[in-house]
């Protein structure tokens, strides 16, 4: 059941952007032949007006098929046939439906689960934060020199750009605004013994409770769950992260009865810790705020979530072009949807499914009308570039040679995605 819930929150996705398409269209009065869920064969479908909506065979997305847009048509209502302004808005309107699906969907979670909020809490004594001066009540504004929208941008352009290096940390105190040089401390790779989970909190009151789960990990197959608060392990009390690292790390790969709190009562588990190669990792000591959003809240967080996650996905690229992030960490849609279903499996209650599906549905639709913006054929973005090229010459490309244009893209772009697959079956089959 969760996951057909997965797979249809995917295609749903996908989905709402051709809504976006087809919805400018029809407002543009292009002559729209059909609307189509999903590829292949027709399963069945019904005709009102001159569009065809059909459901096909084959689950994956849909499409658009509007009069002009393949193929050079004299017809007055044929895509070809309207203005470049009119054509840059059909383009342009399915990656922004996906950005609008993004918005409502984030505003109704951060709206019921609340959000961490960019302003200090804790610093922890004797870490970085506390050497560079930093205080509980700071805001952070940006750091290395980029805005901060929410918390885990500071993660982002920790790990991938700063690293072990002093940056620059701009915080506002007091309604003035001071900047301070943050070096974070350096956790070289080692050897670990973990049960498999990610706690809520890094360090401090909440590290002891657990976040989300590794299904396939020994803590995922005992049953640990998210929400679980680990008071014991074996007959020792257990207050924060650190007192589980350090015991199992004694233990090793020795069994292990955990006791947790879950939904106000004990539980008892058995879980054996594995041995993992960490990478090199890097600590600021920083735990941040968190907040009951009213709906103007909830809103902005949703822009401000939005737009981290933009400059994210752009970044991205960057860094797998210049080598900061291996190709073989990008995902392909089997990948996509097993990390959606990982999520979901990890929530305990249906509620919680909806929820975090809703979350990372949210993250994946930025994603998608992101990357259909890129100047890539066949992204709306070459649409977009070619237009732009019309615009300067001031006469349209003959279609023959943008069709060829889309043509050359899309077997690259099959390419790309058959090799993306493939590391998606490697990771989610063979780990």
């Amino acid at each position: 059941m969760r996951f057909i819930l997965v797979f249809l929150a995917f295609n749903l996705i996908v989905i709402v952007h051709e809504i976006g398409h087809f919805m400018v269209a029809k407002l543009s009065d292009i002559q729209v032949h059909e609307f189509s869920i999903f590829f292949g064969p027709k399963l069945f479908g019904f005709k009102k007006g001159e569009t065809e909506y059909n459901f096909r065979l084959l689950p994956l997305g849909g499409y658009v098929r509007m009069e002009g847009e393949e193929e050079k048509s004299e017809s007055k209502r044929a895509y070809n046939k309207k203005p470049l302004l009119v054509r840059a808005a059909v383009l342009f309107s399915g990656p922004l439906a996906n950005l609008l699906f993004a918005l409502i969907t984030l505003t109704i979670v951060i709206s019921i689960t609340g959000y961490s909020t960019t302003v200090i809490d804790t610093v922890v004594e004797g870490s970085p934060a506390e050497r560079a001066g930093l205080m509980a009540g700071d805001k952070v504004i940006s750091y290395d020199g980029r805005r901060i929208y929410q918390t885990m941008d500071l993660g982002v352009f920790l790990y991938y750009t700063v690293k072990g290096e002093p940056a620059p940390i701009v915080v506002e105190r007091n309604g003035t605004r001071q900047e301070y040089i943050l070096q974070a401390d350096v956790i070289p790779p080692q050897e670990r013994y973990i049960f498999g989970f990610v706690p809520k909190s890094a360090e401090g009151t909440d590290s002891n409770v657990v976040q989300s789960v590794d299904a396939a990990s020994p803590a995922g197959k005992a049953g640990l769950l998210p929400g679980d608060k680990i008071i014991r392990l074996d007959d020792i009390e257990i207050t924060n992260r650190q007192q589980i690292n350090d015991y199992t790390m004694q233990k090793k790969d020795n069994p292990i009865k955990v006791t947790v709190l879950r939904d106000g009562s004990e539980k008892e588990l058995n879980i054996t810790p594995y041995l993992v190669k960490s990478d090199e990792q890097y600590d600021l000591g920083l735990i941040f705020a968190t907040a009951e959003p009213n709906i103007l809240s909830a809103i902005g967080q949703a822009v401000a979530y939005s737009l981290s996650t933009i400059r994210s996905s752009y970044l991205s690229i960057l860094w797998m072009i210049t080598g900061a992030v291996a190709i073989g960490q990008a995902m392909g849609p089997v990948g996509i949807i097993d990390a959606m279903n990982d999520v979901v499996q990890q929530s305990p209650t249906f509620s919680l499914v909806i929820l975090n599906l809703l979350n990372v549905s949210a993250f994946i639709s930025i994603a998608l009308g992101i990357s259909n913006l890129l100047p890539i054929p066949p992204a709306d973005g070459s649409k977009l570039v070619l237009l732009g090229v019309e615009g300067i010459r001031r006469k349209p490309i003959p279609i023959e040679k943008e069709a060829f244009i889309m043509m050359a893209g899309f077997i690259i772009m099959l390419l790309l995605l058959v090799i993306l697959t493939y590391n998606d079956i490697l990771r989610v089959f063979f780990s």
